[in-house]
């Protein structure tokens, strides 16, 4: 059975919670890709725009399935050698940057750009989940994470283009 909207939204949440991801650790991420466009831009602000994202079923559908898949590979429950391409993060393997362009596509092609920057710099949250330290496997939270700041981002953009003015 389908769970409602509301069902699948709260268990989203739960799993960033769960996997050590608040959401302003992603509000955060915002801030750092608007602020240089975006006059006076504040976390709160950057929160909204956070909180605007994970409203969407795709996003939802997306952080349960990357979550799974993570948690699957902390249990040794996949099969190899995929085992140990989600297990060790292999570059190469790139299903998992393709699940976060999911959430990138929500708000056009401007997500695209932000994703990249920040997925190859990694501030942040993104440090955390990408430093390998410890039991937990965050191949697919880390993307999911900067795809989810990177949505936010382009959803803020939109809703200021002459901003991308003021502040050069």
């Amino acid at each position: 059975m389908v769970k409602s909207s509301n069902e699948l939204h709260q268990k989203a949440l739960e799993l960033l919670d769960k996997r050590g991801v608040k959401l302003t650790d992603i509000a955060e991420l915002v801030l750092f890709l608007q602020t240089p466009y975006i006059k006076d831009l504040t976390v709160e602000e950057c929160l909204v725009n956070v909180e605007a994202v994970l409203l969407k079923r795709e996003v939802q559908n997306t952080i349960l399935t990357g979550v799974q898949l993570d948690m699957l590979a902390e249990q040794n429950a996949l099969m190899n050698p995929l085992q140990d391409i989600i297990t060790d993060d292999e570059g190469l393997y790139g299903i998992d940057e393709i699940l976060a362009l999911s959430i990138v596509n929500v708000y056009g092609s401007i997500g695209f750009t932000n994703y990249g920057y920040i997925d190859k710099i990694k501030p942040g949250i993104l440090a955390k989940l990408n430093s390998h330290e410890g039991d937990e496997v965050h191949t697919f939270m880390d993307d999911i994470v900067g795809a989810i700041a990177a949505a936010a981002a382009s959803r803020l953009a939109h809703a200021n283009p002459s901003q991308s003015e003021l502040v050069k």
